[in-house]
């Protein structure tokens, strides 16, 4: 069986950026995001051999679902000036290793992931290892897409075994819980009174 990785580009330049003291060239171009970066997708080509890497990033265009609830990510932060001029020269250092890099307007980098395994698995023979820093991945589990949850410390694979065994539930009821408990990182309301461990429940 073959290996596609397939990575969240914005979560890990992302977790790079902060995770990295700042670098710069001579000219004072910041670089740190860009140099974690790069060292995450390598360990984990290294690590796993993939026939074939997907890179996916969010555009700046609004997407689905912010014409369907105009509040969402309401309450996020604009990108750092510092990172946000890394962000070409990562999708170019991406390209370099070989990556397919995709970013589609009116979607998220997340919906990339979740299609391109799901469309890997629908063709069989490739088992996807979807490298990401956001839990909200985990529910593209099953037994032929892995996600690699980046950790500052030690990475967490999930399969569907360890994800049950840390939650008690498969995968697919992530989406059940989620819009039981809401997500206040992307400003969206759940059943009031209702947190992680009664919706689990």
């Amino acid at each position: 069986m073959k290996n596609l990785l397939v990575i969240d580009g914005n979560s890990i330049l992302n977790r790079a950026f902060y995770g990295i003291r700042p670098l710069s060239t001579k000219s004072g171009l910041p670089t740190n995001a860009v140099y974690g970066f790069l060292n995450i997708i390598k360990k984990h080509m290294d690590a796993l051999s993939p026939a074939k890497m997907v890179c996916a990033f969010d555009r700046k265009a609004p997407t689905f679902r912010h014409k369907m609830y105009d509040q969402y990510k309401a309450n996020r932060k604009g990108m750092p000036e510092e990172l946000a001029i890394q962000l070409p020269y990562a999708k170019r250092a991406a390209a370099a290793l070989g990556c397919r890099v995709i970013a589609l307007e009116g979607y998220e980098a997340d919906d990339v992931l979740g299609t391109v395994s799901a469309a890997a698995e629908r063709e069989g023979g490739t088992h996807t290892f979807v490298l990401t820093g956001d839990r909200d991945s985990l529910q593209l589990i099953s037994a032929f897409t892995t996600v690699i949850l980046a950790k500052t410390k030690e990475d967490i694979l999930y399969t569907p075994e360890v994800f049950r065994e840390e939650y008690g539930i498969d995968p697919i009821h992530l989406i059940d819980v989620k819009a039981l408990m809401g997500d206040t990182s992307d400003n969206i309301p759940g059943v009031p009174g209702i947190g992680e461990k009664t919706a689990l429940k």
